[in-house]
Formats: structure tokens, C-alpha cells, sequence
């Protein structure tokens, strides 16, 4: 059994910048972060585009990022969340800028800010076309220098620990769920520990594995929405996943290779196989529409053409300033025999990100006491019903300090009177075949991606969710007699996934920003 102050679970922008400023603070106190792969494995990590700030010295303001929010997230944005998130921003960025983070600037020596699709103004700062891993790698910098951290890699969190698990010794007793930290596998023993926080974060990703084709690393098999999920945490908006309209087209791909929205910032445009611009035909702002508008229409133009994928043609531009802009994507073209400067991309959409989750207050609380959540797997209510591009890492940076902030005026959990039982694996033996974890998972993703993907419908959701329902009880009986792995306890997380993703898609009647279903046309 391990004990700690605080456990991180996740090692992306929220749970390192959450964990960073509890270590400077909290000097005496043990933090922990588990991670289910290498330490710098997350989806920060591949995160293309920049972060959006207002810098309030030029002709950009609150006013107007606000507003740019409210009209991609389609009214359901907390307009007070986006207001704290926009607000608070700079301030994050300045300590970003602290740590060692590195953004592009112009000759003049001024932040060389990019426009995306949603946005009225230049205002994203980058690291050329790997903004994410600048990040991530700055934030990791920062973390070995602490002493009072620990990292847990190659480590799968399987489930939280709350009153289902505990032996209380006293005769109290309470309604209100508490979190008491995680059973941790380690993959390199193979052996299940517990470990016990008096504060516990979730920050452990999203959930773009559930799908065919996704912009995702692997390991984003929507973890902490189902611990979250069955620890009986509410969970919130989980219709609203948002697709990129432009992942690299490519028949054999593990992770679609993302073409960031920047480049259409920087004046890509969408074609058909054609050769014909068609966004003029879907939104005034033509290939500068929001990401739900964007990835609608090139669905649209497929599903009339017939054809796999439509093309960005970058062909017109400067190709030096490109290549300079964007030097990973142009690397990723030419390696599969695609010369930008002649030959136009083929793209499609992918599953990006979640724009729901594990429901939060302005300080990342959950509904659980200890539990705090952060980072794509928490619904803070600053997306609504669709993400405005490059305000996700924003997101994670103000909510990591606003958690930060709260658990310094939080009691942490007592475990003194509590009595924590050991991962009980009598029954289980090795599995003799493998295949069927591999085959439902991949069912799963067919699944979602054909019912549940960019267009939906009734009949198609009814259908789903029979098929997930058989899915459950092939893969729980699957879980009672077998040895606990990461794959086996992934794909059951997908499936909790999908079918949250399917049961909140069933009760809205109404299209709304990144949902769209033909029966309510």
C-alpha cells in the first residue's frame, strides 16, 4: 500500500501544471502522478495548433474572445465560466512564459499570433506546429526539479476507491460519496497496489479511441470519465464530441496525423476532389467556420460525392512562410510523398476532442469530496456544444490553477480510521486468447464511428445501443474471470464511454453546435 498527500492521475498540460504548483507550495507534502505510459505520453503532447490568450495592447479584447466562445459553443456555454477561463488567462500565460515555454514571436520581437477557424482575431500563440510538445516538455522540466514528486509511469489506474471498496471501523456512516485514491497496476510487476490520497485529480485525457478514425494518441480511452462514471460522479454533455475537419487521410493509420485548423488560419482552402472550394456554400466565413460548421460540410460533400476524403490546397501560398509555420506537417506530407507546394492534402474529419465530461464547479470539484477533475476528461462549461479551437490547453491552465488554488482551503481526507481492502483477484486466471479483447474493441470503433459519428440519427442510436448492451455483459463476464490488463480494462472504458456518449445523444432533441441528428432537421 502507498500513501501520499495528493495523487495526479494523468501527465498532460492539467495534471503537470496542477501538480507543479502543489509541489512549490507544498513542500512537506508527497505528490504522486500515475501515468498508463511513458511520462510524456498524453494528448498535450499532439496538440498542433497554440493556446488562445488576449493580449489587451492590440486591437484584440476580452469582449471579443468571449464572444467567439459563446457563438462556437452554439448557447450553451456557462457564460460565466468563459468569462473566468478568458479573463485569467494572461496571467497563466506570463507563468507558462516562467517555466520555460518557448512561443514564436515576429521580427519585430512580438508574439507572432495565429487566427483559427471560430476566431475574430489573431490571438493564438504557438511553438511553431508543435505547440503541445513545447508545453509538455517544459511543464516535465519543471516537475524532475521537484522533490517531492513522484512518478508512476506505466502505471493503469483501474478503479477509484470510494465507500464501495472501504471498511469503515466506526459505526458513521454517510450518502455522500468520498474518494480515498486508486488501484493502481503496475505493468512492469503486474501487480495491483493501492494508493491512498488524502486529494485525488483526475486529468487523464479524452476519449477519441472510441472511434475509427481519431486525431488521439492510443491511450485515450476516456479513463477517467468512466472511473469518474463508476464511482457515481456526474457526468455531463457527452453527445458533444467535436470532430476535426482535417485529419490527414491515410488507409493504415494507428492516430490520423492532424492538419492543424492554423493552416487554414493561414489560408489553406477546402476542395473537393475537383478541385471546388464548397465552404462558401455552408458559412460566410467560408474555411474559417467554426469546427462543427467545417467538419458538417465536408461530411455533407462526402456523403454526396461518394469519394473517402476532400483535399486542403496549400498550393497559393508562400511556401517558405509555410514551411516555417508549419515545418512537422510539411515533414509528414513529404514523407508520404505529398509536396505541399504542388500537391493538395488529402483530408477527413476525426474524432479530436470531448467537449463534455465529468462535471465540474469553477474549481474543478467534482461531485465526489476529494475529487477534482481537469483537462479534457472534465465538463467545465466553457465549450458548450462545440470547442473553440485552441481553447482547450487555456482551459487546462486556468482550471489547474483554480483547483490548486481550492485544495489549499480543503481538509483533505483522513484515512486513519479507514480500512482499505486488497485488490481481490481470486477466480481469475490468464486469458487464452487475446483476440477477443482486440475484436470488440474494434467492433466498438466501427460502431461509433458509423452510428455515432459526425451525422447521427434515432434509428441509428437505438441500434448502438443494443449492441452495446451485449458488448457489456461479453466484456464484464470477460472482467470477473480474468486477470486484470490495461487492454482488457481500456476497452471496458470505451464501452462506458460509448454508452454515455449514446445515452446523452438519445436525450437531446435539438442540433446543437458539434451534435447533429437528420431526425431534427
Amino acid at each position: 500500500m502507498i500513501q501520499t498527500d495528493f495523487l495526479v492521475i494523468g501527465s498532460g498540460i492539467a495534471g503537470l501544471t496542477y501538480a507543479l504548483k502543489l509541489a512549490s507550495e507544498f513542500t512537506d507534502k508527497q505528490i504522486i502522478i500515475v501515468t498508463k505510459a511513458d511520462e510524456s505520453e498524453s494528448n498535450t503532447k499532439y496538440a498542433q495548433g497554440g493556446i488562445a490568450f488576449v493580449f489587451q495592447d492590440l486591437e484584440d479584447s476580452f469582449e471579443k474572445h468571449i464572444q467567439d466562445t459563446l457563438i462556437a459553443g452554439d448557447g450553451l456555454c456557462d457564460e460565466r465560466i468563459v468569462k473566468m477561463v478568458i479573463e485569467e488567462g494572461p496571467a497563466r500565460f506570463e507563468e507558462m512564459i516562467s517555466w520555460g515555454a518557448s512561443f514564436d514571436k515576429d521580427e519585430g520581437g512580438e508574439y507572432d499570433l495565429g487566427k483559427e477557424g471560430g476566431h475574430s482575431m489573431n490571438r493564438i500563440v504557438h511553438h511553431k506546429d508543435v505547440t503541445g510538445l513545447e508545453v509538455e516538455t517544459s511543464l516535465l522540466r519543471q516537475i524532475k526539479n521537484c522533490g517531492n514528486v513522484q512518478m508512476l509511469d506505466h502505471h493503469y489506474v483501474i478503479d477509484l476507491i470510494t465507500e464501495h471498496h472501504r471498511k469503515i471501523k466506526s459505526n458513521q456512516s454517510s450518502h455522500q460519496v468520498n474518494c480515498y485514491g486508486a488501484y493502481v497496476l503496475d505493468q512492469k510487476s503486474n501487480k495491483i497496489q493501492r494508493v491512498l490520497a488524502g486529494i485525488t485529480m483526475l486529468a487523464s485525457g479524452g476519449i477519441g479511441q472510441a472511434y475509427k478514425n481519431t486525431t488521439n494518441p492510443a491511450i485515450a480511452t476516456g479513463d477517467g470519465v468512466a472511473l469518474a462514471y463508476r464511482a457515481k460522479a456526474r457526468i455531463k454533455d457527452m453527445e458533444f464530441v467535436q470532430f476535426h475537419p482535417t485529419a490527414l487521410y491515410e488507409v493504415e493509420a494507428e492516430r490520423s496525423f492532424l492538419i492543424s485548423e492554423a493552416v487554414r488560419g493561414f489560408g489553406a482552402i477546402l476542395k473537393t476532389k475537383e478541385g471546388e472550394e464548397f465552404m462558401s456554400k455552408y458559412d460566410d466565413r467560408k474555411d474559417l467556420a467554426s469546427r462543427d460548421i467545417v467538419a458538417q460540410a465536408i461530411d455533407s460533400e462526402l456523403k454526396k460525392s461518394g469519394h473517402k476524403y476532400v483535399y486542403l490546397d496549400c498550393t497559393h501560398l508562400n511556401m517558405e512562410e509555410f514551411a516555417k509555420h508549419f515545418p512537422n506537417i510539411t515533414e509528414k506530407c513529404k514523407s508520404i510523398g505529398i509536396d505541399v507546394s504542388k500537391a493538395m492534402i488529402p483530408v477527413v474529419p476525426a474524432a479530436h476532442y470531448l467537449c463534455g465530461g465529468i462535471e465540474v464547479d469553477k474549481n474543478g470539484r467534482t461531485s465526489i469530496n476529494h475529487l477534482y477533475a481537469g483537462g479534457e476528461c472534465a465538463r467545465t462549461g466553457l465549450h458548450g456544444a462545440n470547442r473553440l479551437a485552441s481553447n482547450s490547453l487555456l482551459e487546462a491552465l486556468v482550471y489547474a490553477h483554480r483547483s490548486f488554488l481550492d485544495v489549499k482551503n480543503v481538509e483533505a481526507g483522513n484515512h486513519a480510521d479507514i480500512e482499505i481492502p486488497s485488490w481481490n483477484a481470486d477466480g481469475t486466471s490468464d486469458p487464452k486468447e487475446k483476440v477477443l479483447i482486440t475484436h470488440s474493441t474494434e467492433e466498438l470503433r466501427i460502431l461509433m464511428s458509423d452510428y455515432v459519428g459526425i451525422v447521427r440519427s434515432n434509428k441509428r442510436l437505438a441500434m448502438v445501443r443494443k449492441r452495446l448492451d451485449l458488448l457489456y455483459h461479453e466484456t464484464e463476464d470477460l472482467y470477473e474471470k480474468t486477470t486484470i490488463s490495461p487492454q482488457l480494462c481500456e476497452l471496458r472504458n470505451l464501452i462506458t464511454v460509448a454508452y454515455l456518449i449514446v445515452k446523452h445523444s438519445r436525450a437531446r432533441t435539438e442540433n446543437r453546435g458539434g451534435y447533429f441528428n437528420i431526425d431534427y432537421i
